[in-house]
């Protein structure tokens, strides 16, 4: 499959792929990942042994992208969701320990 990562076009095989991670030892995940036979990768080290460029030349997605289409499980983390500010009554109430009164 012709993809495009980082502005340069690469032939990549689901094969390809097997074969270059197979002696890789997986990095901990902390954002999008990809999985590779029985390993899960993160995606940008999945890109950086494929493509041979530096991390910083490439997003996640367009590796995600890439891998989604050859056939891998890729995983997003979901965006946290922006909590919720307390009002100056639960901040003070939740500070003495006291129940919060709704």
């Amino acid at each position: 499959m012709r993809c495009v990562i980082a502005r340069f076009p690469f032939e990549l095989t689901k094969s390809g792929v097997l074969e270059s991670m197979k002696a890789v030892k997986p990095e901990p995940i902390t954002g999008d990942s990809v999985t590779i036979g029985r390993r899960q990768y993160p995606a940008k080290q999945v890109g950086e042994v494929i493509t041979r460029q530096d991390r910083r030349d490439f997003s996640a997605g367009e590796v995600v992208r890439a891998m989604a289409h050859l056939g891998f499980t890729c995983r997003t983390l979901p965006k946290a969701a922006p909590a919720r500010a307390l009002s100056p009554f639960q901040q003070a109430s939740a500070m003495l320990g006291t129940p919060l009164s709704v």
